[in-house]
């Protein structure tokens, strides 16, 4: 994620792996099927993305029940490039992890929080007012 390296991301992932995003902001993605897939998505978003990413830290991580099924709490730092500002995203993770590689993923990222760092908090309002 810090060198914002779609491969090296998507390796971690089954091919055939299913990674959601139940809370980001209207008009983006929430599900990605394939590993080539959210390659690819990870790819394109990086690519346009203002965001600098610097450090995931206050990394926690929980066993559950379920052998393959990790929750992990972090917070992404970073700056925007165009203007130097710094931000901070807390998140969740839920990941099933299979031989190895991750089969399951819900990412809940605060995309609020994302939209605001980045400029676009009136264009999300204005879609969710929108539904």
């Amino acid at each position: 994620m810090i060198d914002k390296s779609a491969d090296d991301l998507a390796e971690l992932y089954a091919a055939d792996t299913v990674h959601e995003l139940p809370f980001l902001f209207p008009g983006m993605p929430d599900r990605f099927e394939g590993r080539e897939r959210l390659r690819a998505a990870y790819r394109a978003a990086w690519a346009v993305s203002d965001a600098q990413p610097q450090e995931v830290c206050e990394v926690a991580v929980h066993s559950c029940a379920d052998g393959e099924v990790l929750v992990v709490e972090q917070v992404v730092r970073g700056v925007l490039r165009s203007t130097g500002q710094p931000f901070e995203f807390p998140g969740v993770l839920v990941l099933r992890v299979r031989d190895g590689e991750i089969v399951h993923a819900r990412d809940y990222m605060d995309g609020l929080g994302i939209a605001h760092a980045l400029g676009r908090l009136p264009v999300v309002v204005k879609a969710l007012t929108q539904r």
